[in-house]
């Protein structure tokens, strides 16, 4: 059975594939043997009793214990009306954000840019246009953007991409192509990034435009208006200081 089927399955749908007790070495052996064309990256209990989630790719789904069922869908708490399921996705799509490749992005500092903020853009998707509208609303930020062209979807997006990177104010290039629809005028002949990004977002799973990763490491698929970008800032500049104060009182 192939994956894209279950991942079409609507919440709730169990399939069986027969198997015996097992532990979680032995789930992610008996699912790889079944769904071979899976990449299983982790498998962990799940938040319903006698059950494992696997993770794989930007997905998750759960078995039983005994590997007998599979579930396709979103756990919901239904107390707190939280998705625990896309929670737990953003958790493990976590990204070290001070590792990543910043020579290889373009910076755009603006105000004090004392938060900072990664996204992965294609100067041809409408919504990577709309995300750095949005951007541009804000204030005392350091922007990262990876130029990430998608030429299935965007046939000139690579070329554009180069032009952008090969003018000599990058970060001006790269506003006025996105917010005044303004293309550098160069021959976009120098050397890029652009390959080295493509295989860092298929590295991070990431597969389509915008993408946005927050100091704290939560990557966002998609574009989010001003206000979740604003307030993604503010929650990872909260959780850093967390994290930081905890560090400090162990030491």
């Amino acid at each position: 059975m192939k994956f894209k089927l279950i991942a079409q399955t609507a919440l709730g749908l169990m399939f069986v594939v027969t198997g015996a007790w097992a532990n979680d070495a032995a789930i992610k052996k008996l699912i790889q043997e079944r769904l071979p064309e899976l990449q299983v990256q982790s498998v962990k209990p799940a938040p319903m009793t006698g059950w494992y989630e696997i993770f794989s790719g930007n997905r998750l789904f759960y078995v039983d214990e005994k590997a007998d069922f599979i579930i396709v869908g979103a756990i919901v708490d239904a107390k707190t009306k939280r998705n625990l399921t896309e929670e737990r996705i953003r958790d493990l799509m976590r990204v070290k954000f001070d590792v990543l490749p910043f020579e290889d992005a373009i910076k755009i500092v603006k105000g004090d840019g004392s938060r900072k903020l990664a996204v992965f853009e294609d100067p041809d998707c409408p919504y990577c246009k709309k995300v750095e509208a949005d951007i541009e609303k804000l204030n005392n930020y350091t922007l990262y953007v990876f130029l990430y062209p998608i030429e299935q979807l965007h046939a000139d997006a690579t070329n554009k991409s180069k032009k952008v990177w090969c003018a000599k104010d990058r970060a001006k290039a790269w506003q006025d192509i996105m917010l005044k629809n303004q293309v550098p005028k160069n021959k976009g002949d120098c050397e890029t990034p652009i390959g080295r990004n493509v295989a860092l977002a298929n590295q991070l799973n990431i597969n389509g435009t915008p993408a946005l990763i927050f100091e704290d490491g939560r990557l966002i698929p998609g574009a989010i208006p001003s206000e979740q970008i604003e307030k993604g800032m503010k929650d990872a500049t909260a959780r850093l200081a967390e994290i930081k104060s905890k560090d400090t009182s162990k030491k």
